[in-house]
């Protein structure tokens, strides 16, 4: 057998993927579709986590975990090993691999686990973190700088259940590009809280990996098998096997990497792109050819309406009302699934969440016009829905709220956003975010239930609607500590009730995922994940 077939069919993937057909060579190109903008290298900013980024840079920027086929953390013991030191509190050492080293030929250190903690922590002032979920508990970071090793202590009493979530794939930055950037020793900084250069590596952390045309390639180093070689015009991503990886050479070469666009139809039709990972109905009915597979799968988000913190909806009962006349029935039968109702436990399956504030769901399951008019007392309301586009099932959506909640006064506007989601909401471009989890057109999901509800807890970047509430602030904080089912149903009937009312976001459907691929594609499997199919591109073979 071909040296490629054997290292694409090994670990995971065995199951998934017989060795039946395995011959031939393994293509140098491949094209990968994904479900939006390419906007950064840092999918941990509020832009980032929302983009397409984690299912184009997972064996980029590689961790101690990555999310398998089923959402499930692994070990990626390649990068380096965790180990437990303590219970009570928590306190875990993490060793990374002594040849660990980013394709400019610079040691992966300890200083790269604090800049992620720093960033990610809430403690620092100036990070645009999407979520500070398990990093806010961690007390501090024991790291001397240029190390291999470091241990994490977390606050007593919170002993994170999903500690494995954490500085996985795509979750650490290369900090020495920041300290060559100002000539600083980054983890020093950091770890005296020096105000000043803080403040300057937190502007950096935001901004420095922002990917456009012509992208400075010494900023963008890599710490997996994979290297980004440039950057076209069309957005897209050509990523190049890294010659300094450590580990397992990739099987493919070259895989560029394309955002969603109206053609790819087109693109399947004439086999100019052989990987499709998108949201279901997105691009339309999306047919499929004798000489490609399809796969249908629901993954961890959930569609959602995020309503603006500002504006016409920033009031409850306006909320309320919009929710009111939206036909969630209608479209949720639109996506061929169940209405779901969970904020808190979304990345689970829809049989346990479907309890999590189902009496209060009742009254919001169809539309009432005639309710969401008494509720704003007959007053006009004009609504912008937006969304990032192309999307044809988002589209839709849009549409049938239009229909319905026009006989309750109320005047919905489509609004094309050219701009990524969450920053048109933040700055009051729409009045509402029609996205999945966090505000992404992909699934946005982190796997963990837990690490996700923190899209609700104040503070929180991604908590897109400004939502803050003591109590659910104390709901999600018990729910990341708290392995107990029973405590956890608690926690979640005890939260309902109040989101209900407070209705920052209105829950729709859990997003399916279509997964398109060439018949002559091996290793590549579904994700549920925001990092989607691309968690093991580098066992991808194309054969010809």
């Amino acid at each position: 057998m071909a040296t490629w077939c054997r290292l694409a069919l090994t670990g995971l993937v065995v199951a998934a993927f017989g060795l039946t057909a395995c011959s031939g060579s393994a293509a140098s190109q491949i094209d990968y579709v994904v479900d939006g903008p390419l906007s950064t290298y840092n999918t941990n900013t509020v832009i980032g986590a929302a983009s397409a980024g984690a299912q184009a840079f997972a064996r980029t920027l590689t961790g101690f975990g990555y999310h398998g086929p089923d959402g499930q953390v692994v070990a990626d013991h390649d990068f380096g090993s965790i180990s437990v030191v303590g219970g009570s509190p928590l306190v875990l050492d993490y060793q990374i691999a002594d040849n660990a080293v980013y394709s400019d030929g610079k040691p992966v250190t300890c200083d790269d686990l604090v800049l992620a903690w720093a960033a990610q922590s809430g403690r620092f002032p100036g990070f645009d973190a999407a979520s500070q979920a398990g990093y806010v508990d961690i007390a501090n970071i024991e790291c001397i700088p240029g190390q291999k090793k470091a241990r994490v202590s977390f606050a007593p009493d919170r002993g994170v259940v999903d500690y494995n979530q954490l500085f996985g794939a795509t979750s650490m930055m290369p900090s020495h590009v920041i300290a060559d950037e100002l000539n600083v020793d980054v983890t020093a900084a950091l770890l005296s809280n020096n105000s000043q250069v803080v403040q300057q590596i937190a502007k950096l952390w935001n901004t420095t990996w922002d990917l456009k045309p012509g992208l400075d390639l010494k900023r963008f180093p890599s710490s997996g098998p994979y290297k980004i070689e440039s950057m076209l015009s069309g957005g897209a991503v050509v990523l190049v096997a890294n010659d300094r990886w450590w580990g397992p050479k990739p099987i493919t070469k070259r895989i560029t990497v394309w955002p969603q666009g109206p053609d790819i139809q087109d693109r399947v039709n004439n086999r100019s792109v052989d990987v499709v990972d998108v949201a279901s109905g997105s691009s339309g009915t999306l047919s499929t050819p004798d000489n490609y597979e399809r796969n249908e799968s629901p993954s961890d988000g959930i569609v959602q309406m995020i309503f603006a913190p500002q504006g016409p909806l920033a009031q409850p009962k306006t909320r309320r009302a919009v929710a009111l006349c939206t036909p969630r029935d209608t479209i949720a039968h639109d996506a061929g699934v169940a209405i779901a109702n969970t904020r808190l436990q979304p990345a689970t399956d829809d049989a346990i969440a479907a309890g999590e504030g189902a009496a209060e769901a009742g009254p919001f399951a169809k539309a009432d016009p005639a309710a969401a008019r008494d509720a704003l007392g007959g007053a006009p309301q004009p609504v912008r829905i937006g969304y990032q586009g192309p999307n044809a099932r988002l589209a839709v959506t849009v549409g049938v709220i239009t229909k319905s909640c026009a006989a309750a006064g109320i005047t919905v506007a489509d609004t094309k956003l050219d701009a990524p989601g969450p920053q048109a909401l933040r700055d009051g471009k729409i009045d509402v975010l029609l996205a999945s989890t966090g505000g992404a057109s992909g699934s946005g999901s982190t796997g963990s239930s837990a690490m996700d509800a923190y899209d609700l807890h104040s503070g929180n970047g991604n908590n897109l609607s400004g939502y803050s509430n003591p109590q659910v602030d104390g709901a999600i904080s018990a729910l990341a500590v708290s392995a107990d089912p029973a405590e956890r149903a608690r926690l979640l009937a005890q939260a309902a009730p109040i989101l209900w009312a407070d209705m920052p976001t209105l829950p729709l459907y859990r997003q399916q995922r279509t997964l398109l691929k060439s018949k002559k594609m091996y290793a590549v499997s579904r994700n549920p994940t925001r990092w989607g199919v691309g968690w093991n591109m580098d066992r991808w073979a194309l054969v010809q």
